[in-house]
């Protein structure tokens, strides 16, 4: 008996003994779960009342698309007044539910392009080449090629970029933009825009590149003498910018300068010896071979605007016509005649005798040079003459001579003469 009370004595003993150990252990585990609880971010959970929420709002955004939608089909059948009420529901619910749903039934634009196509980039040209005329760049028939292949296989010109609410320019047929293009580069030969609008896409680029535009453009700078452009030449638009001919988008200019001496008359206070006079020629060409020819000490800007269409206002302008042979160019022009109003007054006036000057024909030949790069930028004089006839019937000729008289005329690009566009390129 003596045994067994020491037995339950000693258990009694080691289980008071372990319970503080015990205890000290979860004392322990709480801390350091504190402790982690406070370094560890706070993680949000969404409640069941925050989850409800946005199911409601999804469902009444629903029904109200529904309600609407249903108000759309009674207006159609021309029940008027049982849409208003479907509207109205509608609109209680979700304020903005039109506005909702157009966008969300609005086509989504997807570009039919592989991603490794989007990286490529096709360069043109670089600098400021087009502030010349159109860009001179060698036609690389692989790259067209390549380009063609895409466009082809994507069954469309371009793609939109960014959504649109308006039918967008891919919607057009190839066959519409290119006769679209026969107005941007118009009767006027503009083929900076052509060239500029080839810079666009890829699409873009290959419309601008069509050889019925190159070939008309061609045959409208060199008429009859325009012939193939096989053998000397890749295609028709390398023809076109390789083969010298006359730039139609701006005027051609020289300054002209000399020195003359002075006449000393009676009392003349304002006498010098020596006087520097300071004149400019403007000549200006059109494609079907009309010329217009200004020289004035006046401001380049009147200058140039006396020169903006066919038939001038100023009397000053010598109007005629050009031919083109090879790299040079003959003018023949005259002034232009005075139309004289002669009123039936009663009082006969006395005829004064009126000096006879002549009708004055002036001849001019240049040549189409290149200039720092710039092909067909610079026509320097060959020859100058005047032929004069008389109302009596003499003849007067004129031969100038042009070695170190006249400098070279340079061209320069007037953005006017392009802005509007009368007629399509045919």
């Amino acid at each position: 008996m003596n045994q067994q009370g020491d037995e339950g004595a000693d258990e009694g003993e080691s289980s008071s003994s372990s319970s503080p150990s015990v205890q000290d252990a979860l004392a322990n585990f709480r801390e350091q779960w504190q402790r982690e609880l406070k370094i560890s971010p706070k993680k949000e959970v969404p409640s069941h009342s925050a989850k409800s929420s946005i199911d409601h709002e999804l469902s009444t955004e629903d029904r109200a698309k529904d309600l609407f939608l249903k108000g759309i089909e009674y207006e159609r059948n021309g029940e008027l007044y049982d849409a208003i009420k479907f509207y109205k529901r509608a609109v209680s619910l979700v304020p903005d539910i039109e506005f909702r749903l157009y966008e969300s039934m609005k086509p989504k634009i997807k570009e039919k392009v592989d991603s490794s196509e989007e990286k490529q980039k096709i360069i043109v040209d670089s600098g400021d080449a087009y502030d010349n005329d159109e860009v001179d760049v060698s036609e690389d028939g692989a790259l067209v090629a390549k380009l063609s292949r895409i466009v082809n296989r994507n069954q469309w010109v371009c793609f939109p970029r960014f959504e649109q609410s308006m039918t967008h320019m891919s919607a057009l047929p190839l066959e519409i933009i290119l006769y679209i293009l026969r107005w941007v580069v118009s009767s006027e030969l503009d083929m900076r825009s052509l060239e500029m609008f080839s810079r666009v896409c890829r699409g873009f680029f290959i419309s601008a590149r069509d050889p019925e535009l190159w070939r008309l453009a061609c045959v409208r700078v060199w008429g009859v003498n325009c012939g193939q452009y096989e053998p000397r030449y890749r295609s028709w638009r390398d023809m076109y910018l390789k083969r010298p001919r006359l730039r139609f988008h701006g005027c051609y200019i020289s300054k002209t300068t000399y020195i003359r001496q002075g006449e000393n008359s009676f009392q003349d206070e304002f006498y010098r010896p020596w006087h520097l006079v300071e004149y400019f020629r403007y000549i200006r060409f059109f494609p079907e071979g009309r010329v217009l020819m200004l020289t004035s000490t006046d401001d380049a800007q009147s200058c140039v605007n006396a020169l903006k269409y066919r038939n001038p206002r100023n009397l000053s302008v010598l109007v005629g016509h050009y031919r083109l042979h090879d790299n040079r160019v003959t003018l023949v022009m005259k002034k232009q005649e005075i139309k004289s109003n002669i009123s039936n007054n009663y009082k006969k006036k006395k005829r004064e005798v009126v000096h006879d000057s002549g009708e004055q024909t002036f001849h001019l030949e240049l040549e189409i040079q290149s200039f720092h790069k710039k092909n067909n930028w610079q026509l320097p004089w060959i020859c100058y003459n005047i032929f004069t006839q008389y109302k009596n019937g003499q003849q007067a000729t004129a031969c100038l001579n042009v070695y170190n008289r006249y400098p070279p005329l340079r061209f320069s690009r007037v953005k006017s003469y392009t802005q509007e566009s009368e007629l399509p390129l045919q």
